[in-house]
């Protein structure tokens, strides 16, 4: 058991990481998880745990999180007819095959380099935030065949590698692809569900590979950081959402996109420069 002293920083400073997560979820519509993984990382290592296996408990616990929240975001956007099922059925094997390979990847590679992962990709999600154009296309349609056979274990790969859900990489694709955006969200929440859910129990069952661990920490998943950003988003999320009718989300989507790639920056310096 963890002294109190020890415990109760680090339970407050989750709370405050989960109710931002969950505005932001609520007002842009974008998973919490590009905000969990840095906002874990700094906030654990400020309380003095890690470094070793530290960015896989971050990944991990972010990903327990969006199984939960993909589960009732896609249950609730079913409701509205607003799932693309073809697609979501079509795509889940592959984005699975992904994840559970992500999982191996992750739990082998160093902690910089993950972060090093995520602060490109996550240079990349924040530019298309601030630039990408609704009327952007690849194609007519989504890719079938060959090209979802490479892309969708791809899409589920990097996904881990980044602690994040459908959203970040599926709503961009779809949307590439001639998806009409309300279903692109839609069906990006039953990605994040398919890709979640394997990796949660790879990493469950994976040993967390450093000594200096927070407390209550199952494989690499933070039990505590899991339930409270749960607790949280369940009470935030509408919130945002309250927000986002009551005011034009665009310029704060620019806002948050400069966010993401002063997170994404502050992880590469903190990767190259310790």
């Amino acid at each position: 058991m963890p002294e109190l002293s020890e415990f109760l920083p680090m339970l407050a400073l989750i709370l405050v990481i989960g109710a931002f997560a969950g505005v932001i979820a609520g007002l842009l519509g974008v998973g919490g998880g590009i905000v969990l993984v840095p906002a874990f990382y700094f906030a654990f290592e400020g309380l003095g745990y890690g470094p070793e296996g530290l960015m896989q408990i971050c990944l991990a616990t972010s990903l327990a999180t969006i199984a939960v929240t993909s589960l009732r975001s896609l249950l609730a956007h079913n409701k509205k007819g607003a799932v693309d099922w073809p697609i979501l059925k079509s795509w889940a094997p592959g984005i699975g095959i992904g994840a559970v390979l992500g999982v191996l990847a992750a739990s082998g590679l160093k902690g910089e380099v993950l972060m090093v992962i995520f602060g490109v990709l996550g240079l990349i999600v924040g530019l298309y935030l601030a630039f990408g154009r609704a009327s952007w296309r690849l194609g007519p349609e989504m890719p079938k065949g060959l090209g979802r056979a490479v892309t969708s274990p791809v899409l589920g790969f990097l996904s881990v590698l980044m602690g994040i859900g459908g959203g970040s990489f599926g709503v961009p694709l779809m949307t590439l692809y001639g998806v009409a955006i309300h279903r692109a969200v839609a069906t990006a929440a039953g990605f994040g569900l398919v890709i979640a859910v394997p990796s949660v129990i790879g990493f469950l069952l994976l040993p967390g590979s450093g000594e200096n661990q927070p407390p209550y920490t199952v494989g690499q998943v933070n039990l505590v950081a899991f339930v409270v950003v749960v607790a949280m988003t369940l009470i935030t999320t509408p919130w945002g959402v309250k927000l986002a009718h009551a005011m034009d989300p665009k310029p704060l989507k620019r806002v948050f996109a400069v966010f993401i790639m002063v997170m994404a920056l502050n992880m590469l310096r903190k990767a190259f420069m310790g």
